[in-house]
This record gives structure tokens, sequence and C-alpha cells, in this order.
């Protein structure tokens, strides 16, 4: 097992009812602003109870955040910010509403170009304390210091993570996820899938703690996953998936292993070039990062295909190439198709990828750093 160092400080408020007490974890002199995104909380009764939970503060309003969060809309955050000496950001929504509200936080501090936080990596020193309810689960934000935000007149999709964006609280009420879409609730699973792939698919460290707690989310999302589809009132179910989605990407499964997240980066330029949803990049390029990587990630895949999978018959390259195949249908059958044609994109609408990770001073990725140009060629052509 590598060296590490982990801290996590976000407290979770977990289960039904529990909107009500960020009353309790927010300072009684706090000048508040909500953040939100298209207006579902005021349709599912999520903006009511947070409203009758901060009566008596000073409260604020921005809503609008898209599902790739954009520097533009943000930054008129950041001036209402300003403008009314905000000190406390309550995110209400899903990952994209939580890292807008980190990026805001971050921003509303920051001396200087903000966009040089995600571009150039500026470092951040100082942000505006933030709260999470959160009403999708899917990216894991309620519970770590990164954030993804898309810039549309640069046609770029950065990230940064800074320990001073962490949620000083996260209620995650599984009732809030009811109303959702049945999309929504597709992009959640494979986004969680693929955030536990990123940092177990790559080779063995002797860390079989971190290992299965990986594959025990892995294997719950593939239970619980087509469960919440076909009954979104299932409080158990819903719960399942919102824990899976949290833990997914909140530190305990990286500590001490390696980590990919090629799949990440190849996805980001695939929004950024043409706007698909985050869940539908990973879906595309993880069984194709699997694929054509399989060699160097061998050890890990055939372990993957027979603890996630069952799969303990045939060679090597068969158990690996069947538990491929599973993960591409699993993503299809939560109804996210996992292939650029399926999005009518061809070879040539994401051959400009590579270049652009270059240009980001990504020319080496991988957990190995040896997935080249060459080898992002490759997977791009799997991808198709």
């Amino acid at each position: 097992m590598e060296n590490f160092s982990f801290v996590n400080p976000v407290k979770i408020i977990f289960g039904k009812g529990q909107i009500v007490s960020i009353s309790d974890e927010i300072p009684e002199d706090a000048r508040v602003l909500i953040v939100y995104g298209g207006g579902s909380i005021k349709k599912n009764g999520v903006y009511e109870q947070v409203s009758s939970a901060l009566q008596g503060f000073t409260v604020y309003e921005f809503g609008g955040i898209p599902s790739n969060p954009e520097y533009s809309i943000l930054m008129k955050a950041v001036a209402l910010v300003k403008q009314h000496k905000i000190n406390y950001l309550l995110a209400v929504g899903g990952g994209s509403v939580v890292d807008g509200a980190k990026f805001i936080a971050a921003a509303a501090k920051f001396v200087g170009e903000p966009w040089d936080i995600l571009e150039k990596k500026a470092p951040v020193d100082s942000a505006i304390p933030i709260g999470v309810v959160l009403t999708l689960p899917a990216t894991g934000s309620e519970m770590n210091g990164g954030s993804v935000v898309s810039h549309a007149a640069k046609h770029q999709k950065r990230f940064f993570v800074s320990p001073y964006v962490m949620p000083q609280f996260s209620v995650l009420d599984p009732t809030t996820t009811y109303s959702l879409p049945p999309r929504q609730i597709g992009n959640g699973i494979v986004d969680a899938f693929t955030h536990v792939m990123e940092q177990y698919a790559t080779y063995p460290v002797n860390a079989p703690l971190q290992d299965r707690m990986a594959e025990s989310i892995l294997i719950t999302l593939i239970e619980e996953g087509p469960k919440s589809l076909k009954n979104p009132t299932d409080y158990e179910v819903r719960a399942n998936l919102m824990w899976c989605a949290t833990m997914a990407l909140n530190g305990m499964i990286e500590v001490g292993v390696p980590q990919d997240w090629t799949t990440h980066m190849i996805g980001h330029e695939l929004t950024a070039l043409h706007g698909l949803d985050h869940a539908q990049t990973l879906a595309i390029v993880l069984p194709a990062v699997l694929q054509i990587k399989a060699k160097q990630k061998h050890e890990k895949l055939l372990q993957y295909a027979e603890r996630v999978w069952g799969i303990k018959n045939g060679s090597d390259e068969n158990r690996i190439a069947t538990a491929i195949a599973k993960t591409r249908e699993f993503f299809e059958s939560v109804g996210v198709p996992t292939h650029l044609s399926a999005y009518k994109l061809s070879f040539k609408d994401v051959e400009s990828i590579p270049d652009r990770l270059i240009e980001q001073g990504m020319a080496q990725l991988g957990e190995r750093q040896d997935t080249n140009k060459p080898v992002v060629i490759d997977i791009l052509k799997a991808c198709i």
C-alpha cells in the first residue's frame, strides 16, 4: 500500500426529513445565498423545506446553474455575493450545483482572474463556507473538495481541488430524488460506478480493504441501480444508491492506491466539444479505456471479473473481455448509451481531443502515466 494522508471533515446528515436540521449547522448571523439549478426544487417540495428551515436568516437566491456549471453564469453569482456581502452558500441540487457553489465560494475571495483557478491551477487559499442539500446521487461532490466548471466561450471544461471548498455539512435525504427523471438517475449510476473504477481498475498494491470497499460499491450499484429506475419511490433503494454515490468519491477508497482518471479527462473534452452529459461521456470512454489498457490492468481486471461479475471460467483474456462487455451492458441497461455513434458522433468529431489534452499538460495520463497521444487515439477509435 502506498503512503497517504486522509482528512474528510464533511458532516453527513442522512435520512428522511433531515433538511430541517440545516438551521442548526449555519451560523445565526449568516447572510446565506441559496444556489440551485433549473428550478425543480420549487416543484418537488425541497425549496419549501429549505425556506422553512432558514426562517430568521438573511437569505438571497441564485438559480439557473446548468448541468455543466457555466463560468459566465457562476460569475454573476460571484457578483451577487460581493454586492450583498454574502458569507455562507447553501447549494441545493445535484453535483453541478454543488460544483458551481464551490467555484463561487473560491472565486468570491480570489484576487485576480477567477478562471485561473481552473485553467492555471492558481492556488485557492480561502473560500466562503458551503452547506449542501443534495437532490441527485451521482458525483460525490457533497463530500469532497473537487469542482468541475465549463467555459462555453472557450469550449473548455476544467477542474480544481481545494480543501477550502469542502462542504461543512451535506444533507442527504433520499426522498428528494423521487421525482428525478430516469435519465438523471441512470447518469448518476454510471457516474458513481466510473468514479470507483478510476480508483480501482489500475494495478495491485496489496490494499485488500480498499479493493473490497470499492467492489462492494460496484456490486451494490449493479444490484440497486436497476431497482431505483423500476421503483423510483422505494426509499431503501434510493437510500442505498445515494450513499453509494457519496462513498464512491469521498476519499475513502482512494487512499494508498494508484488512480487512473483517463476516462474523466477524455470525457471532459467530449462535454466541452459536443455538450454531452458528463455520465454519457464516461459510459462511452470507460469500456474503451479498459479494452485498450487491458494488458496494463490485467491483474485488477481479472479480480474485477471474478469478484464483481462472478466470472471464473475461461482464459484470462476471455474473462477480461466478458467483464468489459458486462460493464457496457450494465451502462446500457440503465439507459446510458456506450458508443459515440449513438450520439451521432464519429472519430472525426473527436480527433482533436489528444492535442487538446496535451495543451493542458496532460500528455501522459493513467496510473502509470503511459497513456500518451497514440493510446488516446486508440481509445477514441474504440469508442465509436
